[in-house]
């Protein structure tokens, strides 16, 4: 029987009754859903295996979108994240999108750049001639030492020169290797490859190399996702929906223009897709810094989205990035949590997480500027806040609907407000 992701209610649900449908979605185990119920999962042990200095465990809440279809495919979508309306909000603009047909995604082949700094050159035209005369060679070397990405079909696909005629330094060349990581991240190949290629490059050159690094910039590895929704599912009590194309466009256009806007705007799109990077353990830092460097390409810092009114009145967006994700190695494999992320989303395919968390992004900055452009960002945003502000506050999980009903009644959504409520409904039990 085909899975479906649209999930009446599911926010409605107990937190066990949630867990278990997870549990029979995604085929998990005993064992991995007592690391969902936070029974098991990661060790300090592991942990200190994992970084430096470790002295225990930093957990975070670990929730499921609804409502996604991609490609014609249903997800249920793992997200990692403790601000509140995230999931809510991105759970809520993908069934809009799905009766628009759901989002249609595609990516690069995983190609990663690894960069050489050669310094110390007589002649930056004749280096460069030379390194692009011995690529083949180059590419083979690197090859040598790619061990099972090269077996399962990756490896060097090219050679790029770059020349810097006058730095503070002086004359520099900058050499990228183009290289293939399959369905790994790739951080650790590229540096390995580099490195490997250094000697080789001085040698060419007679230059001496300093830095060899991969870049986060992974502008060869992008992901594409794309969308519609039908005018009609956005209309309101208060605003129509030709009403409301319209005023999404426009905020779509404010941000593409205005980079004190578009920092905002990029950091909602951000929300969505850094809680699925962290989730399946991936570096959301790496991709964090390669998709804002992305969006400043042009010379000017501007939108990651793209938001337009088609023909028939609808409202499109696109959003593309680069997406440099792994399913394989890393703490996608060391993290429990993580192997239960990707089990949840049923991928080993590190183009298809890419292009899932690119859709993911997109619904988040749907949710957020529909929001923004019609009834206004912190409605549903002080609601799920006020849940917050009654847990600080001690109230136990019977409590905490009345508290936050009270607080949202009075217009006075403050924790010294949530104390005294809280007090009161103590006194009086």
């Amino acid at each position: 029987m085909t899975q479906s992701s649209r999930i009446s209610g599911f926010y409605k649900r107990t937190l066990q009754e949630r867990n278990s449908f997870i549990g029979e979605w995604a085929n998990l185990t005993p064992e991995e859903l007592r690391v969902l119920d936070g029974v098991s999962g990661l060790q300090a042990e592991q942990a200190d295996h994992m970084i430096e200095n470790a002295i225990g465990i930093y957990a975070l809440p670990l929730g499921i979108a609804t409502n996604f279809t991609i490609n014609g495919k249903d997800y249920l979508i793992p997200m990692v994240v403790e601000e509140p309306s995230v999931v809510a909000a991105v759970s809520n603009a993908a069934r809009l999108f799905r009766d628009g047909g759901g989002f249609q995604t595609s990516s690069d082949e995983p190609v990663m750049i690894g960069q050489i700094q050669v310094l110390e050159l007589k002649d930056l035209e004749a280096a460069t001639a030379i390194i692009l005369a011995n690529k083949a060679m180059l590419m083979a070397e690197a090859d040598k030492i790619g061990g099972s990405i090269v077996k399962y079909g990756g490896g060097a696909r090219d050679i790029e020169v770059r020349a810097f005629k006058d730095t503070p330094v002086g004359a520099m060349l900058v050499i990228h290797l183009l290289y293939d990581t399959r369905d790994a991240m790739g951080a650790n190949a590229i540096n390995t490859a580099v490195e490997h290629l250094a000697p080789h490059i001085e040698g060419l050159t007679g230059g001496r190399v300093n830095l060899r690094i991969l870049s986060n910039l992974s502008d060869k590895r992008k992901a594409t996702a794309i969308g519609m929704i039908p005018a009609e599912l956005l209309a309101s009590e208060s605003i129509s929906g030709k009403e409301a194309v319209d005023a999404i466009v426009e905020a779509g256009v404010f941000a593409e223009v205005d980079p004190y806007r578009a920092t905002t705007h990029n950091k909602g799109i951000m929300n969505g897709i850094d809680a699925v990077i962290i989730a399946t353990g991936n570096d959301w830092r790496a991709i964090e810094a390669g998709a804002h460097a992305y969006a400043a390409r042009n010379g000017q810092y501007a939108s990651m989205s793209k938001w337009w009114k088609d023909e028939d009145g609808n409202l499109r967006g696109s959003l593309e990035l680069p997406m440099a994700l792994g399913t394989v190695g890393g703490a996608t494999r060391v993290h429990p949590a993580a192997g239960i992320a990707l089990k949840i989303l049923g991928t080993r395919s590190a183009r298809e997480l890419a292009e899932i968390a690119l859709a993911v992004g997109l619904a988040q900055n749907l949710a957020a500027i529909k929001a923004l452009a019609t009834d206004g960002i912190q409605r549903g945003h002080m609601r799920m806040h006020a849940r917050q502000l009654a847990v600080a506050a001690g109230a136990s999980n019977d409590m905490v609907g009345q508290v936050v009903q009270a607080m949202l009644k009075e217009g006075n959504i403050r924790l010294e407000r949530a104390k005294a409520i809280v007090a009161e409904l103590s006194n009086k039990s």
